[in-house]
């Protein structure tokens, strides 16, 4: 389909430009996709580097960008004095397809003033790129955990009421670690509870299914003090989600994490009909599970 034919016009003749269309996988295509989710829906102070595709974005744009998941006063992008770019991607979704949106704050950084922030950015539409059409796909995305905020100014010091919300938002940090014997996978403690959080980069009702055949089996579990919660959508992916001893640190889970992928691959690979053990398993995961936007 063209794009005329995505248009139409009003009563005053003026062209109108269809709204950017539902995407359930906003991020697939863009390597690292779960951690693309991660970074826009459950990491509270993190960075990532974007390398831009030279023949998308307009002459002169830098070669990288930094995607942080939150600018301050929730900016949703900035652009500094020395011309570098940060984008949010934790600053909400306007549309169906957070990868417009996003792409959308990029554009429209890269065409600010340096030094100018960007505190709001037009809406996206079926017209706007998406993060696949702007970015190197060949390029790793890489993401940083930061104990705070401190990134946002870059070593500058900062005095009076710029430090003052500083240490506001870094006290609202909710401590996270990345599990690093799978991807995408993180520890975090909240309050005195702590948990792990895993995004699973299947498609979302195959991973559905992959967990219900090990709950089944009393297999979801990450033993008998780390028990699966449930587990949410997000980003059209799922994410199981285990409580775990409050006084664990990251490290301690990195086997568990490990012997739980080699079970989940699994479970996932095979093909036979579920049992009614499994049905009841996967339909219980079902009613508890819950979508983040």
């Amino acid at each position: 389909m063209g794009k005329a034919s995505r248009r139409k016009k009003d009563a005053a003749g003026k062209t109108k430009v269809a709204p950017a269309p539902y995407t359930a996988r906003p991020f697939a295509g863009l390597p690292g996709e779960a951690d693309w989710v991660a970074a826009h829906e459950i990491l509270p102070a993190a960075t990532a580097t974007l390398t831009l595709r030279a023949d998308a974005v307009p002459e002169g744009s830098p070669q990288t960008v930094t995607l942080a998941t939150v600018l301050p006063m929730a900016w949703p992008a900035l652009r500094r004095d020395d011309g570098s770019v940060l984008i949010a991607s934790q600053s909400g979704s306007t549309s169906g397809d957070p990868s417009r949106d996003l792409a959308q704050a990029l554009l429209t950084a890269l065409a600010a003033e340096p030094g100018a922030p960007v505190t709001q950015v037009p809406r996206a539409s079926a017209q706007t790129p998406r993060l696949q059409d702007l970015l190197d796909t060949s390029a790793d995305f890489d993401v940083t955990i930061h104990e705070g905020f401190d990134f946002w100014v870059d070593g500058q010091e900062v005095t009076g009421e710029a430090a003052d919300s500083l240490e506001r938002a870094n006290e609202s940090v909710v401590p996270t670690t990345p599990i690093e014997s799978a991807p995408a996978t993180y520890w975090c403690r909240i309050g005195e509870r702590t948990y792990i959080r895993h995004v699973l980069a299947d498609d979302e009702d195959a991973a559905t299914t992959a967990l219900a055949r090990l709950h089944a089996k009393g297999e979801a579990h990450l033993g008998e003090d780390r028990r699966l919660l449930g587990a949410f959508r997000a980003g059209g992916l799922l994410v199981p989600v285990w409580e775990v001893p409050a006084d664990t640190e990251a490290a301690d889970h990195e086997d568990v994490i490990a012997d739980f992928t080699s079970r989940y691959a699994d479970a996932l690979a095979a093909t036979d009909e579920l049992t009614p053990d499994e049905r009841r398993a996967r339909n219980g995961l079902l009613s508890r599970q819950v979508t983040l936007r």
